[in-house]
């Protein structure tokens, strides 16, 4: 495993000295949990931002965490561009021509040297296309286009759902979403409203709490038919016509018409309809990283859709337990605009409101601007973590220094970020963590995506052509459909009612004429019961089977599954039918056997299948869908190997402290003996130069210099044991930094060596279970008539649903 390929850890860059400015080679490693807290990047245009950002998001794809991205310059969909071989023809399409001919190249070989240069940039890094593909084979992209058809379109306009049970139940929360709603849809229409004097806004936002205080949604329609026709007779103590009289609400409703009919609006009406669960995983269980690109659409457009998009996530923040894992990112790649220190437009409410509570449930929010004065910091003060690039002006500077005041819990060393952020270069940012000890300086990495700039509507329709399709649906056993013609009516009819077998029929749609076929129907209930995952369930199934002219006149497996519904049947022989029941088929003993024979093949298709995860113990919810239950799996497996990182860190902790200690006293030795030494040193020079002054301009050798000179050879002595202690505490010092060196790549092997989270011991399995013979209950077994529907040209089509 390369150094950087650890469990819940993004690889951002380099470390770089933040005296020298060059770089350390030691990795700059970001914990993913840390993000919880939330994050922001500052810089200029052209400090490498969207690069940083960028990495940051392919290192949350590749440990499977979705991501949402609001795209307002039409930078991400770069995502999109990564390319695992790395090879000319796949840059040849993004390249720009206009710059390879400013290089004097064709675009073949300006697609050729990029290919080149990516590659090697990579390989600097040492990331190579297999970590390319990696990333693409974890997720699945999606690039959104609201309001417009180059990309998936989102339907905002069509309907005002109702807000999930936990946001109806917190007053503050609610009342919060019905102002947001209220606010955008009004700003779309050119009206900036205050919620406390404008008319409009009390009226829709009485309109959307009337409604979804009971559960209920909205639609376009609707809306506008109550803005006319308001559910309630006053508004506060006033009348209705008083506040708000009728020729008055007609012109506003006339507004939201204008809206809905005109042509530019329908992409609006058409799409995928906002939800935040849909946009995090794919159908099939796979994260996804959902990129809303709104470079397209006007100011008042990218409000509306933004504010309504935070809306939905906030939603579904609280519909989610409580987590101190990463679950998912929210990503904004610019931020001015929406998130102003003064005013308070529809975004800035719910962007607080997500800052406050996101981290409890695990979602991470990054901000990014190149606008630092225009942002309100008091807002986001509390925000963890802290990317900050080359600034533009002082001013820039200083707004960013008095906006980190608040954000360091441990005491924010101003002065040194100060002199840090002064030299900083470009693709150089300044990372403050509250969660480390001190701020670092690093370099970013080469991006694995491709960034070939602002993408067109016509590029992202190229995009999106290239997503995969759902998968199309099984084909179902092809059913032989009768002879040509029918059969005479009363025969039948009586010859059923004579033999008393249980005849039923599923009447054709109305104004259909049809025509029917006799087949062995079985409708049965089946109870599936496994207390190991705790499943209790009962399902019920509705076969047929054409009789067979041969000796065998029912195999059951041949039979098919029909999607009808029991209850639909009708007694009795329709008309007309197109063919005679075999003899076989008109005795009741038959149906006796039939029935046994039933029971018996029932078990090999009625199979309860259950996605489950062993590894954690994890069973699907008869109600989840497949994306649910991935998302709870992938938010577990984060869980669980968060807590045993956590557990694997407490083991090492004290060892660590206690060799921190050792080497702080080692330090303080060598300081000690260091400056002992170097007074010993001093008074041996001045003892010897005093005992040799006295031998030498003496008048004789006396006594006393004679024991002078035995002191200063007796310092000389103590001097050189002074010396041996200085040299003896670095080699204690070096011992213990050694052997924390090594205790930490312990700590760090132990971490490495747990199951990853994209193991196949992870991975989401089905499994079946088969219902016992107790658990089967045969409802129904009788003569089943089937419509069929005849084309001019004699063909037949089934009026029926079939599994």
């Amino acid at each position: 495993m390369k150094d950087f390929e650890k469990m819940g850890s993004f690889y951002l860059g380099r470390q770089v000295d933040d005296t020298t400015g060059s770089a350390t080679g030691e990795l700059l490693l970001y914990d993913a949990k840390d993000l919880t807290t939330h994050g922001m990047i500052i810089g200029m245009t052209g400090s490498g931002k969207t690069g940083l950002a960028i990495s940051l998001i392919e290192e949350a794809l590749i440990d499977e965490i979705p991501v949402i991205a609001i795209d307002p310059k039409g930078d991400l969909p770069n995502l999109l561009l990564t390319f695992p071989e790395l090879a000319p023809g796949d840059f040849l399409p993004w390249v720009s021509p206009q710059e390879a001919s400013r290089e004097g190249l064709t675009p073949e070989e300006f697609a050729r040297k990029t290919a080149e240069t990516w590659k090697k940039g990579l390989g600097d890094w040492g990331i190579d296309g297999a970590r390319i593909h990696k990333m693409r084979e974890s997720v699945d992209l999606a690039v959104y286009t609201p309001g417009s058809t180059a990309g998936r379109m989102v339907s905002v306009l069509r309907s005002f759902d109702a807000p999930p049970e936990a946001v109806r139940a917190d007053g503050d929360l609610f009342r919060e979403r019905v102002q947001t709603t209220a606010s955008s849809l009004l700003a779309l229409i050119g009206i900036e409203a205050d919620p406390l004097t404008s008319r409009e806004h009390i009226l829709i936002s009485r309109v959307l709490e009337e409604k979804w205080s009971r559960g209920e949604s909205l639609d376009v329609p609707s809306l506008i038919g109550m803005i006319q026709l308001p559910p309630f007779s006053s508004l506060g103590v006033l009348d209705l016509e008083t506040f708000y009289p009728t020729g008055a609400r007609m012109e506003l409703a006339l507004k939201l018409n204008h809206l809905a009919a005109a042509p530019s609006f329908a992409p609006w009406m058409e799409g995928e309809p906002l939800d935040a669960g849909r946009f995090l995983y794919a159908p099939d269980g796979r994260p996804r990283a959902s990129i809303f690109t709104i470079s397209h659409l006007s100011e008042r457009e990218r409000m509306f859709f933004v504010s309504m998009l935070l809306n939905e996530v906030l939603g579904w923040v609280r519909t989610q337990p409580g987590t101190s894992s990463l679950r998912a990112i929210l990503y904004m790649d610019e931020i001015f605009g929406f998130f102003p220190p003064v005013k308070n437009p529809p975004s800035k409410t719910v962007l607080l409101s997500l800052l406050k509570q996101a981290r409890a449930y695990g979602l991470g929010i990054l901000l990014a601007t190149q606008n630092p004065v225009d942002l309100d910091y008091k807002g986001i003060a509390n925000t963890g973590t802290w990317f900050i690039g080359r600034l533009q002006t002082e001013r820039d500077k200083a707004r960013i220094l008095e906006g980190l005041k608040g954000a360091s819990e441990k005491g924010f060393p101003l002065q040194e970020i100060d002199r840090m952020i002064s030299g900083l270069g470009k693709r150089v940012f300044l990372l403050h963590n509250v969660h480390e000890d001190r701020p670092v300086l690093f370099q970013t990495r080469w991006a694995m995506s491709y960034l070939a700039g602002p993408v067109t509507r016509e590029q992202i329709k190229t995009l999106a052509g290239d997503e995969a399709s759902p998968a199309a649906p099984a084909t179902a056993r092809p059913v032989t459909a009768p002879a040509a013609g029918t059969m005479p009516q009363a025969s039948i009819e009586s010859r059923v009612m004579v033999s008393g077998v249980n005849s039923v029929y599923l009447p054709a749609p109305a104004g259909v004429e049809a025509e029917y076929a006799p087949f062995l129907g079985a409708f049965a209930s089946v109870h599936f019961d496994d207390r190991k995952r705790s499943i209790s369930e009962t399902r019920d199934y509705a076969f047929a089977v054409e009789f067979d002219a041969g000796p065998v006149t029912v195999d059951w497996r041949n039979a098919f599954e029909l999607e009808e519904d029991p209850s639909r049947l009708a007694q009795g022989v329709p008309t007309p039918v197109m063919a005679e029941a075999p003899p076989a088929a008109l005795d009741p003993k038959a149906y006796t056997r039939w029935g046994r024979e039933f029971l018996k093949w029932l078990p090999q298709e009625a199979r309860l299948a259950v996605m489950t995860c062993p590894s954690l113990k994890e069973t699907a919810r008869s109600d989840e869908s497949r994306a649910d239950f991935a998302a709870r799996v992938a938010l577990a497996r984060r869980e669980m190997r968060d807590a045993e990182v956590e557990k694997i860190r407490r083991k090492y902790a004290s060892r660590l402290t206690t060799l921190q200690n050792r080497l702080m006293r080692a330090e303080q030795a060598i300081e000690r003996e260091t400056e002992q030494a170097r007074h010993k040193k001093l008074d041996t020079a001045v003892s010897f130069g005093t005992a040799l002054a006295g031998a030498f301009f003496g008048r004789k050798v006396n006594t006393y210099s004679a024991s002078r000179m035995g002191t200063a050879i007796s310092k000389a002595a103590r001097l050189q044991k002074e010396s041996g202690d200085v040299a003896r505490a670095r080699e204690t010092a070096e011992a213990v930094k050694q052997e924390m060196a090594e205790l930490e790549v312990a700590m760090e092997g132990e971490i490495n060596a747990l199951i990853p989270v994209d193991s196949p011991e992870m991975a989401i399995q089905e499994e079946f279970i088969t219902p016992k013979a107790s658990g089967m209950n045969l409802t129904l077994l009788g003569l089943l008539w089937l419509p069929y529907s005849r084309n001019s040209q004699g063909g037949l089509t089934p009026l029926w649903g079939k599994r």
